[in-house]
């Protein structure tokens, strides 16, 4: 990424290492084994203290920012904030409500590419890695791509939006990706699919954050009134997958402890490189 380039093209940019990262995240499915529940329990829960961290220090710090220099809302500028940050969470909310009745429910990842392959899995114990839970994380890949987009449309617009604000929020993202591409191609394996298979539509994953990022990115800089509630609604939305998604499911196999520990650990390598390279 390059200062001073235009925010869709840093948006861009930061997409295609978020990318990069799930790919070599996914790849880890060479090394390990479909068994060892305690890696992918440990990723999820590294994975859930990033998010949290890069929600309030790259989203949710800029969006008060904003909502309080503009003017306009008076002692109520955290009113943009709070519903932005609803709206995000319920966004998620609604989408996993209404999966079942448009009929993905049946494959966990990407269910245009494998509804054939894995319809009969599904059927499998899914104590082997977890296959019900990759569809929410592959939607919350795509969330995270719509924060990175709207991240670097920001730049500029606030004290606390700055390119080195975007940037370490693409860094952090990247990182939690780096697990989650793990997270994504180690139950796939599990599950019956090749290596081979189960490393493409883990990567494949992460495809989708460069064409979020852009949209996230367009929409902030040619609406710039709505930045309050789209920095909120990013935010919202990764913190409702944490809560209701990643941490569950990091929980169930045993391993609540180790999930606890590199949660933390997550959290704070995401905000010591909000402030200390901020």
């Amino acid at each position: 990424m390059i200062e001073g380039w235009s925010p869709v093209l840093q948006s861009l940019l930061g997409t295609f290492f978020t990318w990069g990262l799930t790919a070599a995240g996914a790849a880890l499915v060479f090394i390990f084994s479909h068994g060892q529940k305690q890696i992918l329990d440990g990723s999820l829960g590294f994975a859930a203290g990033v998010m949290l961290a890069a929600s309030y220090w790259s989203l949710l710090a800029p969006a008060i920012e904003m909502a309080e220099s503009s003017g306009t809302y008076g002692a109520f500028a955290f009113l943009p904030v709070g519903v932005g940050f609803t709206l995000g969470a319920a966004f998620v909310y609604l989408a996993d409500a209404l999966l079942p009745s448009l009929g993905l429910d049946d494959s966990p990842q990407m269910a245009f590419a494998l509804n054939q392959e894995l319809k009969p899995v599904k059927e499998k114990k899914e104590d082997e890695g977890g296959v019900a839970q990759t569809q929410d994380e592959e939607f919350a890949i795509r969330i995270e791509g719509l924060a990175v987009g709207v991240g670097f449309g920001a730049i500029g617009k606030t004290a606390s939006a700055t390119f080195e604000s975007a940037r370490n929020l693409a860094i952090g993202i990247g990182l939690q990706n780096f697990p989650e591409g793990l997270a994504v191609s180690l139950p796939l394996r599990g599950a019956g699919l090749s290596t081979w298979k189960a490393f493409w539509y883990g990567q494949l994953s992460g495809m989708v954050e460069p064409v979020a990022g852009i949209f996230g990115a367009f929409a902030v800089v040619f609406a710039e009134p709505v930045l309050p509630y789209a920095l909120a609604f990013a935010a919202g939305a990764m913190v409702y997958v944490v809560i209701d998604d990643i941490i569950p499911e990091a929980q169930l196999s045993g391993n609540g402890k180790l999930a606890s520990w590199t949660s933390i650990a997550g959290f704070v390598l995401m905000m010591s490189l909000d402030v200390g390279l901020g």
